[in-house]
């Protein structure tokens, strides 16, 4: 046997966690299993590989003869080969920096420059007209240097920010107007996919990668809030201290620390993601658990206030536009859960409250629809009206297919993979969606 080795315990121990969810699998079996596979891995290094090359390789020649190993080695040969390629510190000498950190330093340090440009050249409305264009044009970049991706792929990826850049810049619309507000609100949201496209590597097709763009925008969000709560408390420091000084820090935090902070953070966060995947991985789960029962107590308050109203015609814009955005985090919830579910475990209790969390939000849709259609029936459609309809079109079709599935899995009729598929099959709709609201909705209503 070889040497106690903490990294290859963690491998091991993550492997034997896996095999031991399987209910067809007895504590005996799942002893001998480890005995043959560490047996492996003491040959291996014995012929000269490392640790962690040992068990990569012991692990995939398993899954020839052991239908359980095979599942989890083509699981998570993903993060093996990522802890094989992880740089670390060289032999006698100090640990080197990591070839993607000094990358996105880089994205992140043009993408801060281009954003004090901009606000210096455009002025503060052009500027937040054209936020999302100058900074997420870095991440795709990013991305696409990290995934190699061939220089015609890079150009068809950074188009859609030329077409998206034309559309709010060069169409005539009205200062202040709705069509604006709504392509300015969903251009991020369109363009927040072609960053995907460079996540994935082109490769969009792949209901896996598709969720792993799910994870990925989960776990970004989670960091880029760390990164904004920690950097608030620096700027509210810094403040004080100016004022306890006689000096006026809005200069600086406005001109300097937003406009570098901002954009350095989108893409540091990203490369956060990538680093430290292992770390998020095991809050995914837990803030999941904490979030889901909450959402679903706070969505069953909201439709029994709603419904003792019982005034669909006089409900305010500001509340339906609350309710829509209840809805949007409902579903990102959905999605986040999903994504950080191991889609071999049979269903469980939090199933079948995710179950009754997507219930509960379908209802609430359904309400907010009925409300809608009541408002447009009385006053006539608008831009507003439509973009909110739409949306709640849109969420109302995944929703209803949501809750067959889930009703099926937790029924035992079909795996938890049909729901993931359904899931991630249908986030190009959001994009599309998003898309005409940009481009197609504006000249409809004349740009107003």
């Amino acid at each position: 046997m070889i040497a106690s080795d903490p990294d290859l315990e963690a491998q091991i121990e993550q492997w034997r966690g896996y095999v031991q969810r399987r209910p067809a699998i007895a504590a005996a079996d799942v002893e001998e299993m480890e005995d043959h596979l560490r047996e492996r891995v003491a040959d291996l290094v014995g012929a000269g590989l490392s640790s962690d090359e040992a068990f990569l390789v012991a692990v995939k020649r398993m899954g020839s003869v052991d239908e359980i190993s095979r599942e989890f080695a083509r699981e998570h040969s993903d993060r093996l080969w990522k802890q094989l390629v992880l740089p670390g510190a060289p032999e006698g000498g100090s640990p080197a920096v990591p070839r993607d950190l000094v990358a996105a330093l880089v994205f992140a340090s043009a993408a801060a420059i281009a954003v004090r440009f901009a606000w210096w050249v455009l002025g503060e409305e052009e500027f937040v007209r054209n936020a999302a264009l100058i900074v997420l044009p870095f991440l795709t970049a990013y991305f696409a240097w990290k995934r190699a991706l061939s220089v015609p792929t890079v150009a068809l990826l950074l188009a859609p920010f030329v077409v998206v850049a034309g559309v709010v810049n060069v169409l005539p619309f009205e200062s202040g107007g709705s069509t604006e507000t709504i392509a300015m609100i969903h251009a991020p949201i369109a363009l927040w996919l072609v960053v995907g496209s460079a996540y994935v590597g082109g490769d969009w097709r792949s209901d896996r990668r598709r969720m792993d763009f799910v994870r990925f925008t989960g776990e970004w969000f989670i960091y880029f809030a760390l990164i904004a709560l920690g950097g608030g408390v620096l700027i509210g420091l810094t403040a004080g201290t100016f004022q306890a000084l006689d000096l006026d820090p809005e200069w600086l935090i406005r001109d300097w620390i937003l406009p570098f902070g901002v954009p350095g953070a989108v893409i540091v966060a990203a490369w956060l993601v990538e680093a430290k995947q292992s770390v998020v991985e095991n809050m995914a789960p837990v803030l999941t658990r904490i979030f889901s029962p909450i959402t679903a107590l706070m969505l069953v308050g909201l439709f029994a206030a709603f419904v003792t109203t019982g005034n669909f015609v006089d409900v305010e814009r500001d509340l339906l536009i609350l309710m829509d955005l209840i809805l949007v985090l409902v579903l990102g919830l959905l999605l986040y859960a999903i994504s950080a579910r191991d889609a071999s475990e049979p269903p469980g209790l939090f199933d079948y409250l995710q179950l009754v969390l997507v219930v509960v939000a379908l209802a609430v849709d359904a309400l907010m629809l009925t409300a809608m259609l009541t408002r447009i029936a009385d006053a006539g459609l608008s831009a507003n009206k439509v973009a909110a309809l739409g949306l709640n079109l849109v969420v109302l079709v995944n929703l209803v297919w949501s809750v067959h599935l889930s009703v099926e899995f937790v029924r035992g009729r079909t795996g938890f993979a049909a729901l993931e598929r359904w899931q991630t099959s249908y986030l190009p709709v959001y994009g599309i969606w998003a898309a005409a609201l940009v481009v197609v909705l504006p000249p409809v209503f004349g740009f107003e």
